[in-house]
C-alpha cells in the first residue's frame, strides 16, 4: 500500500461566505456546516463557532477532534464504513487542512469529556490548542437514549470534518508525505538483517459508550486484527467513546498515530515495521484472555522480535496491559509498553492497577491526576459549568465569580496520550 498525505498548512481561521483556503487561511461557511449536519437522524440544532491559537478562549466539555481531510485519488473516501460505503483505504492521495481541527461539544452523554483551553496554563496541556479550531456544537432531538445521542454526535463530527475539508481539494500541498509497506514477505527480504516489529494499539472497548470503531465495527465486536499501517493514517480507526479526557484517542489522533508515524520514519533504518495490531479492551476474565492471547499469537506468527503496545484509557485496561507483555516475553518477544499513570495527586500512589515482572521496559506518558489551575477565559465556547461532571473535575472545580477553574489532567483532551501525541515532557535524573 502507498498513501499520500498531501499537506496543506493552515496558519489563520476565519467565517467566510463559502468554505476556501486563500494563502494558508481557511473560510468557514457556517451555514453549509449547519444545514449539511442538521441532515443527520437525530440532530436538532447545530452552532458553529471558532478558536485560535493564543486566544482566552475556552472549549467544554470537548467529545472529539477530528481533522478535516478529503480523498483525491483511490478507494474509501471519508470514513469508510460510517459515512461512506466500505472500502478498503490505505492507498491513494488525500489532501489534509494540515493544522485545521474539528472539535464537537454539546450536552454530556457521559461524564468523560474534556476542555481545551486556547491560551495559558491550560494549554501547555493539549495539543488541541495549537490547532485552528472549527467549534461544532451539536444539540440532539428529545427522547435519544445514550447510544443514540452518541451516535448522531459522533456522525455529525466525522461529517463536519468532510464538509470542511472539501475546501482542500484542488489546493496544491505545502508538503506531501509517502507512506509505503509492501507484504510482510516483501519488507523481510529487503531488510532481513533488521528486527521485525509490530505495533499493537489496545482500543477502549467497554461498551456504555467506550468504544472504537474500525470501518465502522464495535471494537468490542472483534478478535485482535491485523491492519496495515496506512488504513489507520487513512480514516479507518475513529474514536466513539467518552474515557477519560486526558488519554481518550480522538479520531485525530488515530489520523495522526505518532506511533506509527515514528515506526514508519525507522522503517528501513533499523527496525522492519510489520504492521499494526489492533487489540479490544474488554471488561470480562474470558474476553481478557481470548483477546491477550490472541495478541500473542497474531504477533508470533508474524515473525515479530519486538513489540510496541500502547494503551487507552487505565484502571482496567491497565490489566490487558500487562497480561499482553507478560505473553509476548515468555515467547522471547522483546515488548515496551506505553501508559499513563493514575498516580495520585501527590504522584505517590502505584500508577497502573496491574503489575507484571515481565514488564521490565515501559514509557509513561504522565500522571493523569496532576492538578492544574486554569485562568479566566475571556470567551467560552459551551458550558464552564460542565467541568463538575467531567473525570478530574468535580463541584466548585469551576469559580464563577472570577472565572477560574481547577482540574485533574484527567479533564483535558489529550494531555496524557497513549500514543505520545501530547505536549508533556519527561526530566532525566
Amino acid at each position: 500500500m502507498k498513501l499520500e498525505l498531501r499537506k496543506i498548512k493552515i496558519s489563520d481561521l476565519d467565517f467566510g461566505n463559502e468554505m476556501k483556503v486563500e494563502n494558508g487561511k481557511l473560510f468557514i461557511d457556517k451555514e453549509k456546516i449547519i444545514s449539511g449536519l442538521k441532515e443527520i437522524p437525530g440532530v436538532k440544532d447545530i452552532k458553529v463557532d471558532i478558536a485560535k491559537p493564543g486566544e482566552k478562549t475556552r472549549i467544554i466539555p470537548v467529545k472529539d477532534v477530528i481533522e478535516p481531510r478529503v480523498k483525491i485519488e483511490g478507494k474509501g473516501s471519508g470514513f469508510p464504513g460510517v459515512t461512506s460505503d466500505v472500502e478498503p483505504c490505505g492507498d491513494g492521495k488525500v489532501n489534509v487542512l494540515s493544522g485545521a481541527a474539528v472539535v464537537t461539544i454539546g450536552d454530556i452523554v457521559g461524564f468523560q469529556e474534556g476542555v481545551i483551553d486556547m491560551w495559558g496554563e491550560g494549554a501547555k496541556w493539549t495539543p488541541f490548542s495549537k490547532t485552528y479550531n472549527i467549534v461544532v456544537d451539536i444539540s440532539v432531538e428529545d427522547g435519544l437514549n445514550p447510544h443514540e445521542h452518541e451516535e448522531a454526535v459522533r456522525i455529525a463530527g466525522l461529517r463536519a470534518s468532510e464538509i470542511i475539508g472539501e475546501a482542500g481539494r484542488d489546493i496544491e500541498p505545502d508538503e506531501v508525505l509517502n507512506y509505503e509497506i509492501g507484504t510482510n514477505a516483501e519488507e523481510t527480504e529487503k531488510y532481513k538483517d533488521l528486527p521485525k516489529i509490530v505495533y499493537v494499539e489496545m482500543l477502549i472497548s467497554q461498551g456504555l459508550l467506550h468504544d472504537g470503531y474500525i470501518y465502522g465495527v464495535n471494537s468490542g465486536q472483534i478478535l485482535p486484527t491485523l491492519i496495515h499501517p496506512n488504513e489507520e493514517l487513512d480514516n479507518a480507526v475513529i474514536s466513539g467513546n467518552c474515557v477519560a479526557a486526558c488519554d481518550k484517542i480522538t479520531t485525530y489522533q488515530h489520523q495522526n498515530n505518532l506511533v506509527i508515524l515514528d515506526l514508519y520514519e525507522r522503517h528501513g533504518k533499523d527496525i522492519n515495521f510489520l504492521g499494526v495490531v489492533l487489540t479490544p479492551e474488554l471488561t470480562t476474565l474470558d474476553g481478557k484472555f481470548r483477546t491477550c492471547d490472541y495478541t500473542a499469537k497474531l504477533c508470533k506468527l508474524l515473525g515479530a522480535d519486538g513489540v510496541i503496545v500502547s494503551e487507552e484509557g487505565y484502571g482496567n485496561p491497565d490489566s490487558d496491559l500487562v497480561m499482553i507483555c507478560s505473553r509476548l516475553e515468555k515467547e522471547g518477544i522483546k515488548t515496551v509498553l506505553i501508559t499513563d499513570e493514575c498516580s495520585g495527586r501527590d504522584g505517590e500512589s502505584q500508577p497502573l492497577t496491574d503489575t507484571a515482572s515481565e514488564a521490565v521496559a515501559v514509557v509513561s506518558t504522565g500522571n493523569v491526576s496532576h492538578v492544574v489551575e486554569l485562568e479566566k477565559a475571556d470567551k467560552v465556547i459551551g458550558d464552564s459549568e460542565a467541568i463538575a461532571n467531567l473525570a478530574g473535575g468535580w463541584a466548585g472545580a469551576y469559580n464563577p465569580e472570577d472565572g477560574t477553574m481547577k482540574c485533574e489532567l484527567n479533564a483535558v483532551i489529550g494531555s496524557t496520550s497513549e500514543i505520545g501525541f501530547h505536549n508533556a515532557s519527561v526530566e532525566l535524573y
